[in-house]
């Protein structure tokens, strides 16, 4: 989807593939089963690396204003799915009709009160922080160390850590780290193993990155992707994959 903004608050749910969203220098990677949350007039662009199913609601700008003012991936239960899929079916909710703002309130609560997923990099604006960042991004498997990439730019690791901090507000590494989760999680959606995908991000060993998978994510990577494969095969006796692009709904 090319570059755009709502004028309301929109929540976007992956029910079945990845997607990316990017605002300015920012994306955010959204696999199944989770949400992003986009805010009102926030210019953001949609890619989707292949076929995805989604549901969407907007919200009027004020009626979620414990929300993040800014875009935040958030881990969607059970409860908070079955509300949204029941919203997009009834289309727009009638503040005049009490099931529909009772089913309203309950969004907004699960919304808050919802976890948010670190599924998210910011490039750097420095033009020789970002050249490093291209790098490693394109050569994530090799597992360049921070000097190779800066020798490749000609540069000092100690000038690219100070920009990463400046421009970011997190060492090279910890970048290094979500940039990696990110692309773990695509490569799992897309049904790679766990040691491939380990070797692909650039860990040297599995067990390496299963634990940082366990950390982040609070389960380990295949048991995660077991799940999807469950959901998805769960979603496909509710949804007919020709209902995958829904008309815009809005949630009043």
């Amino acid at each position: 989807m090319p570059e755009h903004a709502h004028g309301s608050d929109q929540l976007v749910y992956a029910t079945r593939g990845v997607m990316e969203v990017c605002a300015g220098r920012s994306f955010w990677l959204i696999p199944p089963q989770f949400a992003i949350w986009i805010p009102a007039r926030t210019s953001h662009r949609i890619r989707m690396p292949g076929a995805v199913s989604m549901r969407m609601l907007y919200l009027r700008p004020g009626l979620a204003a414990h929300l993040p003012t800014d875009c935040n991936v958030l881990h969607v239960v059970p409860l908070l799915r079955e509300l949204i899929v029941e919203a997009v079916r009834i289309g727009q909710l009638r503040v005049k009709n009490h099931l529909h703002c009772a089913l309203r309130d309950m969004i907004l609560s699960q919304l808050q009160t919802a976890s948010p997923v670190p599924t998210h990099v910011t490039l750097p604006k420095d033009p020789r922080a970002l050249a490093v960042a291209q790098s490693l991004i394109a050569n994530m498997a090799n597992n360049p160390s921070l000097q190779e990439l800066c020798a490749n730019v000609g540069v000092s690791a100690r000038t690219i850590e100070r920009a990463f901090q400046r421009n970011i507000g997190q060492s090279f590494e910890s970048w290094r780290s979500q940039i990696r989760l990110m692309k773990a999680i695509e490569l799992l959606v897309g049904g790679c193993q766990v040691k491939e995908v380990a070797f692909r991000v650039g860990h040297q060993r599995p067990s390496g990155f299963v634990e940082a998978f366990r950390k982040t994510m609070g389960t380990m990577p295949k048991a995660w992707a077991s799940a999807l494969e469950k959901a998805d095969r769960n979603n496909g006796q509710k949804f007919r994959r020709g209902s995958d692009m829904r008309p815009p709904r809005r949630h009043t």
